[in-house]
């Protein structure tokens, strides 16, 4: 009643009455369509957050995780950026840098795992550190760690194993790169320790000879079992993370199998046996995963590395 008195007195209030109703029923109106873009944003965000990892309950002492390396903890391959801080460093010569790298090109672009041309790739490399001391190339993979790797960790994965050592679970990564390095990422991330590819080295310098071979593939899965029997692990409650369908045998072990940043044949086999997955790369990418390595000096640098493929059995 008064406002009604007061509108007739008043026709500029009675208006700007009138246009504060009209902008709420426009507001009314629209809040249907609010609604609908937050619920949408909201599930949107819900789908995009990372599920918590599954593993057995914290404090079984029984239960572990392994992780692979080039692609799964890190962007890209470890021993690609320790060629290069070793060549940075003049630790081999430009020509034997060429040789090697010759070698590995050929076997990156062809994609064949020919054992015969293998065998020649690994007895190039070792023939590069052949002669020099252990401790050397541990100092200088110190330096290149913080120089060229700790800025390639992936982030969820990171977490991924920092959930399995807040569980009180141990983790280890599994790598074919030389121990040695796989040592110094794996201390530098505050992980229990590392299997890596083994080399011979007498009064610590280096023979130049493997003990076996180079640690890829189903020599992995042979690691792994050997070192849950070591440590009294069942392995049906650990876990493992790989980027790669050259490691199905060590996944296959476990069980709780993750595939990170799948190829494609992981990713395929991942889905048709139910394993988790997880992807950290962006979609253009992911979209790039088994196109060959480029060639050219970055191939050629990153090829050399692969001589790093090292460790020390004392007599």
């Amino acid at each position: 009643m008064l406002d009604a008195m007061a509108s007739a007195r008043n026709p500029l209030a009675a208006g700007s009455r009138l246009g504060r109703l009209t902008r709420r029923g426009r507001a009314a109106a629209a809040a249907p369509e609010q609604e609908l873009a937050g619920r949408a944003s909201a599930e949107a965000a819900r789908q995009q957050a990372e599920p918590e990892p599954e593993f057995p309950a914290p404090g079984e002492p029984r239960a572990a995780a392994f992780f692979d390396l080039d692609n799964t903890v890190m962007q890209g391959a470890a021993l690609f950026h320790f060629g290069r801080g070793l060549y940075k460093r003049k630790f081999f010569s430009k020509r034997e840098l060429a040789r090697f790298a010759w070698q590995q090109a050929y076997f990156r672009l062809a994609g064949v795992e020919h054992r015969g041309h293998m065998h020649e790739v690994r007895d190039s490399a070792l023939s590069i550190v052949r002669g020099h001391r252990v401790s050397e190339l541990m100092a200088m993979g110190e330096e290149i760690y913080d120089e060229y790797l700790a800025k390639r960790i992936w982030p969820g994965t990171r977490a991924l194993a920092q959930a399995h050592l807040d569980a009180g679970q141990r983790v280890w990564l599994v790598t074919a790169a030389p121990v040695e390095m796989a040592t110094i990422i794996a201390r530098r991330l505050g992980l229990t320790g590392a299997l890596g590819t083994v080399a011979e080295s007498v009064d610590g310098v280096y023979t130049g000879r493997l003990v076996g071979e180079v640690l890829h593939g189903p020599a992995k899965a042979v690691a792994v079992r050997a070192l849950a029997e070591a440590e009294g692990l069942d392995l049906s409650l650990c876990a493992a993370y790989s980027d790669s369908a050259n490691d199905i045998p060590m996944l296959s072990l476990v069980g709780y199998p993750y595939a990170i940043n799948p190829d494609s044949a992981l990713r395929a086999h991942a889905k048709k046996h139910g394993w988790r997955l997880r992807d950290y790369r962006t979609g253009r990418r992911a979209a790039r995963i088994g196109v060959p390595a480029a060639a050219g000096a970055g191939a050629l640098v990153g090829g050399a590395a692969a001589a790093l493929a090292l460790h020390r059995r004392r007599r």
